[in-house]
């Protein structure tokens, strides 16, 4: 019997506050939903000594390929000053034709789009020529350590084939039908410690000022010229994020300086060769200005394009059919889970209108909402 419908499910998600790494027993929930529908279903809690656990689901329908999965998240951001919102954050409402709710955008919505695309297909075909499959996580919004990442390690322990992965993020900037995400920018932070020597202000040539080394360090970053662009991607660019001197005192020199800064860059770039060009402008600048440097670096993921195949493109007509659009093979925004998946699968993104998400009354469109589930259901028709 197939799952009711998308709106109802979406609000049942919802109903959980799954605020990263909090599951609030939304896999339970979720696993439960699809074992009614034949999935054989794993909870997979993964963690370590330096973060909280989270549980992660793994489900698959059917024995045989090609396995066609699904990928999304079920942990949402805080909600922020409840005061802001017209609805309480966890208890889903609609209003003006809008299902508002921490998650209705990003992306319970389209995980129950998902589910039900499912159901109905289930209903009338009966049996799968392959497998279907749902990777969904509850550590995409936060360090996103015990999450997709560790989801993927085990299922290449396990030997699981994925031959495609829809992943279910908002990808849409306006409207419905807008753009498929097919790659994403690679992203590095550094974190840059300059150590001078502290000292007295009246007595400056007895004191090397770590604030005026780093100053010199952060314009050199700025004017950096990676590239202009690629053909599938913006260029890199670099913004500085952080800078801090702890000192309270209005007599003394600064000793240390710290600054945060992050790069987002494209395939013409890997993480490891920014890491030699940026470590010989700290060398070079340090060493004439006779101080020293720490450095620390963390890689949220290496640039990656999906190249578009028959898959991506038959999933590009199908959108187009629906919504009389045709969407933009896109490499914009942000990181997503598809970073960790790529490794495994080729992988695409697409699912609803981003405007909203991780804001005060979050929403999505219930006529976006019905036509992400008709999408969803026309894919899965046409790959199998």
């Amino acid at each position: 019997m197939p799952i009711y419908n998308e709106i109802t499910l979406a609000k049942e998600l919802i109903r959980f506050p799954s605020i990263t790494p909090v599951d609030a027993g939304v896999m339970k929930f979720l696993a439960k939903k699809l074992t009614t529908l034949g999935f054989k279903c794993k909870i997979l809690e993964f963690k370590d000594k330096n973060s909280k656990p989270v549980k992660n689901l793994y489900a698959r329908l059917g024995n045989s390929q090609p396995n066609f999965m699904f990928a999304g998240h079920l942990d949402v951001v805080p909600p922020g000053n409840l005061k802001d919102w017209t609805v309480k954050p966890f208890c889903p409402s609609i209003k003006k034709n809008h299902l508002i709710g921490r998650g209705a955008n990003d992306m319970k919505s389209a995980i129950a789009s998902w589910v039900v695309a499912v159901s109905n297909y289930i209903s009338i075909y009966k049996k799968i020529n392959g497998s279907i499959s749902l990777l969904i996580t509850g550590d995409e919004e936060g360090v996103a350590i015990n999450g997709t990442k560790k989801v993927v390690d085990y299922l290449k322990k396990k030997k699981e084939k994925i031959d495609f992965c829809l992943v279910g993020e908002p990808t849409n900037p306006n409207k419905l039908g807008e753009m498929i995400k097919i790659g994403r920018r690679g992203s590095i932070t550094g974190e840059l410690t300059v150590i001078g020597t502290q000292g007295h202000v009246a007595y400056p040539h007895l004191a090397n000022n770590s604030s005026n080394i780093i100053i010199k360090i952060l314009k050199e970053l700025k004017e950096i010229k990676f590239d202009k662009r690629t053909k599938d991607f913006q260029p890199t660019n670099l913004e500085v994020i952080k800078i801090s001197i702890d000192n309270t005192a209005d007599n003394v020199i600064p000793g240390v300086a710290n600054a945060t800064f992050n790069i987002r860059f494209n395939n013409k770039y890997s993480s490891s060769n920014l890491k030699i060009k940026l470590n010989k402008i700290f060398k070079k600048i340090t060493k004439k200005s006779k101080s020293n440097f720490k450095i620390e670096y963390r890689v949220s993921g290496e640039a990656f394009l999906t190249k578009p195949n028959k898959t991506t493109y038959m999933i590009q007509n199908i959108i187009k059919k629906i919504t009389k659009i045709k969407p933009t093979l896109s490499t914009t925004g942000g990181t997503s889970d598809a970073r960790f998946i790529r490794k495994i699968a080729p992988c695409l993104e697409f699912g609803l209108v981003g405007k909203t998400m991780h804001k005060v009354d979050e929403a999505v469109s219930i006529s976006d909402l019905k036509k992400l589930t008709k999408i969803y259901s026309e894919i899965l028709k046409n790959y199998f």
